[in-house]
Parts: structure tokens; sequence; C-alpha cells
């Protein structure tokens, strides 16, 4: 399997703890919630690295396939596992806490890291300019269930709107895959020489298809019994802490999801590769949007656990949107510093406050 021994690989030391916990030792719950969401995290760099093995030997368009297919696999894993418990409504807070947390959390620590001893950091406006603009699309959709559901009832009699907001969530779900797709076909083949980056991954290990593979179908396998062990915990959890479900679903599930961006962006922002992180950081915000959420939507429906995009709180829909126009901001003129970097971490935190209080 070539070079596998590495610090992320003595990280896998942390994956059997929550297991050991909840069925040797019978721990309180907040420990087993921790360490099986820690493990998640782990799991989830081990996802990205045996995909990007996999994409190096398929070609640059299945590659850039199979990384865009499996970069949320974890966060989408977690998300049916919380939602198989009933919980849609912590669900909607990690959707949101994934999208913030990226786009303001992580591409604000990438761009401090990678400015130390630089003055500023350049990108290609092309590909930031269609990233952004994606983000904003995906905003207005997952925008309009929750306005349709309040219009609707404040303008009838009845409050009973024609078509219900699951109805809808369907619709507008089906309509942002389709989207999404288009945009695979737009970026991976119309117009794939506009779009290529000039600033290669690289590869810490050669392993060979068998070994990605099997790397990914175990690692998808323990995220599985991982997020089994974290839904369960979940509850409990909230109420020995004192932090609400939705605080946990905003911050601490987002984070544990999407982990492996973020440290990522950073290690490819120190080397000065800020189109990558761009990729990774603001590409991440919308897969949850335009695929995660929609997905989940549709799989609750199959799970007979019903969710709708109907994002009721004002305090996540303002998150929302604010993100995706300081994320268009920051992408407009192509460069960054280290000032910008630290304003992107200093509204994630405002945010992380204001969700604690609530």
């Amino acid at each position: 399997m070539g070079k596998l021994v590495s610090w992320p690989a003595a990280l896998l030391l942390i994956v059997p703890i929550a297991p050991a916990l909840h069925y040797l030792v019978g721990a309180p719950q907040l420990w087993i919630f921790f360490a099986a969401a820690a493990a998640i995290a782990v799991l989830a760099d081990w996802v990205r690295r045996a995909t990007e093995q996999v994409a190096d030997q398929v070609g640059p368009a299945i590659g850039g396939l199979l990384n865009i297919s499996f970069g949320s696999l974890a966060e989408l894993i977690l998300a049916i596992f919380v939602l198989t418990s009933g919980k849609a409504d912590v669900v909607r807070a990690q959707i949101t806490g994934s999208i913030i947390g990226t786009s303001l959390f992580g591409l604000g620590l990438a761009i401090v890291v990678g400015s130390i001893g630089r003055e500023k950091q350049l990108f290609k406006r092309e590909r930031a300019g269609q990233l952004s603009s994606l983000l904003i699309l995906a905003v207005i959709a997952l925008l309009l269930p929750a306005v349709f559901d309040y219009t609707g009832r404040s303008s009838t009699a009845s409050g009973r709107l024609v078509v219900t907001d699951e109805q809808l969530s369907i619709g507008v779900s089906i309509v942002l895959l389709v989207l999404y797709a288009a945009n695979l076909v737009y970026t991976l083949i119309t117009h794939r020489d506009v779009f290529a980056s000039d600033e290669p991954r690289g590869s810490e290990a050669s392993w060979s298809l068998l070994a990605s593979l099997a790397v990914l179908v175990t690692t998808t396998a323990v995220i599985a019994l991982e997020a089994h062990l974290v839904s369960g915990a979940l509850e409990a959890t909230s109420e020995s802490s004192g932090l609400s479900p939705l605080f946990l679903g905003v911050i601490i599930l987002s984070l544990v999801g999407t982990a492996s961006d973020l440290f990522a962006a950073s290690w490819f922002a120190r080397q000065g590769k800020m189109g990558l992180v761009l990729n990774i950081c603001v590409g991440s915000a919308i897969q949850i949007a335009l695929v995660v959420a929609p997905s989940l939507v549709l799989i609750s429906w199959l799970i007979g656990q019903p969710m709708t995009l109907v994002f009721s709180s004002p305090l996540d829909l303002f998150a929302i949107v604010g993100t995706a126009f300081i994320v268009n901001a920051i992408a407009a003129d192509g460069e960054t510093t280290w000032f910008e970097g630290v304003l992107l971490v200093g509204v994630y935190v405002l945010f992380g406050l204001a969700f604690f209080f609530v």
C-alpha cells in the first residue's frame, strides 16, 4: 500500500476509543459522543486521501467526479444517522454549520496561515467567480422554502398551503441536484480547460487501485459505526454538557464533518495554492447546499423520517445569506490578505456566539 505509516496513520488510534467506551466500558454518553466525533474527523481525512489516490489513476474527468462525489461523504453519513433518530432540526443546523464553517472559518484560517511571510495571495478570478455565483444560487434556493412557508401562512386565512413544505422541499431538492449535475458537465467536460487548476495537489503516497478502494470501503463502514454512536449520544450529551442540540449541530457536528477540508485548506494555503483553497472551502459549501442538503431531503422520505428545507430560525437564514455575500466579496478581486482571513474567522466566531446563546 506504499508509505502509509505517518501521523495520519497514528491518529487512527482514536478510532476504536468510542466503540470501546460504548460496548466494553459503558462510559458516559458525553465521552462517547466526543470520542466518536473525533474518530469521524480522522476517518474523513482517510476518505479524502483514498479518493484522491483513486482519482490519480482514473484520469482528470472521472477523478474530479470522484473527488466531488466522496468529498462530503462523512457529513452525509453523519447527517443520515442523526436524521434516523428523528432530529431533523439538528440536521438543518448541521447544514448551516457546514456552509459557514468551510466558507468562513476554513477559508479564513487558510488565508491567515497562507499569508504568513506573504503580502498577499493570488488566485484565478474565473473559477472563484463561478464558485461564489453557485454559492449565492444555492443560498437563494435554500431560502425559498422558508420564505414560501412564511408568506403562504401569513397570506392565507386558514394558514394552510396548496403545496406543502414537504412537496416544495422535494421539488427544490431535485432542481438543486440537476443544477449541480450541469455544473459538473460544465467544469469537468465542456469547459475543462478553463477551470483546470494549475496548482496540482500532489500525492503523499502511491497506493494501488485495490488498496485505495479497500481503504475507501473500510473507512466508510467505520464512519457509519461512529456516526451511529454520535447520533445515539446526541441528546444525552446536550443535557449533560448544557449545550443545545442546535449548537452541537451548527458547530460541533459540522466541524467534525468538514475537519478534513479545513486541514487540507490550511496545508495548501501554506504552499501558496490559494486556488485549491477556494476549491476546497467554497466547493465544500456548495456540495453541502447543492448535493448533501437535497440528498438528505430525498433520503429522509425513503427512511420514513421526512425532512424539509424550511429553516425556521432567522439566525440560520442570516448566517447562510451573510456567508454567501462575504465569500462573493472575497472572491471578486482575485487576491487575499491576512486581514481578510482574520475578518472571516471573526465573523464565524460571532455566529458561533449567537448560536451558543440561542
